[in-house]
């Protein structure tokens, strides 16, 4: 992610944040969809396919991204996994190495505090609000903009329906997410190699997050 734009994963991590409030709104389950992100960002480079049901890396495949190569090493090292087991499996991991990368690259500032005055932890505060509202308004625009799905950049249409997935309620509603359902499956398709197979994951993992939210008194 050092060089030219962020990736995916990156991307969908900020894509997440509220710009006014500078932080992270409204996305519970954000480092689902940022692994989620990441898993597409393999498979869009081809480095990973899936056979029988299984995500499988290319052999001897490698990458120059710290994000992608911790992944795949990850992904090598353990059992055999389907994609929601793969978006579900250490998800946290994926989410702080992009944030660590999202810090060398100038995009988030890292300050370092006490929670309740006793804890130590780390306030990530974007440094690039304006990269952040383009990002957002690009989405709005794949969302609800007069191109047809197939006319959308795969790039594009692959961070907002992941946003969606992952239930980014600072971007689309419950309701906005129903209403555009045809929309957001044909961006789906066009969105590259496993994208509806990771969408479909990710919705299924997401929504077990909330249900288990739900059953600890959490809401959802």
């Amino acid at each position: 992610m050092s060089q030219g734009p962020p990736a995916l994963p990156a991307r969908l991590l900020l894509l997440a944040y509220d710009t006014g409030k500078d932080r992270v709104s409204r996305a519970p389950d954000l480092a689902l969809a940022v692994r989620a992100g990441a898993l597409a960002e393999l498979a869009a480079r081809g480095l990973v396919h899936e056979i029988d049901g299984i995500v499988t890396p290319v052999p001897d495949a490698d990458v120059d991204d710290p994000v992608l190569s911790q992944l795949l090493e990850l992904i090598r090292e353990s059992r055999p996994r389907s994609w929601r087991r793969l978006i579900t499996h250490r998800a946290r991991v994926t989410r702080d190495t992009v944030r660590r990368e999202l810090v060398a690259d100038g995009y988030l500032a890292a300050e370092r505090r006490r929670v309740l005055g006793l804890f130590p932890g780390t306030r990530y505060t974007l440094r690039r609000a304006g990269y952040v509202e383009v990002l957002r308004m690009e989405a709005r625009v794949a969302l609800t903009g007069p191109a047809a799905p197939d006319a959308v950049h795969p790039d594009q249409a692959a961070l907002l329906v992941l946003a969606a997935a992952g239930h980014f309620r600072g971007l689309l509603s419950g309701r906005e997410r129903r209403r555009h359902a045809d929309r957001l499956a044909a961006l789906a398709d066009h969105a590259g190699p496993c994208v509806p197979e990771i969408r479909r994951a990710l919705e299924a993992a997401v929504k077990s997050a909330e249900a288990a939210r739900a059953s600890d008194g959490g809401g959802g």
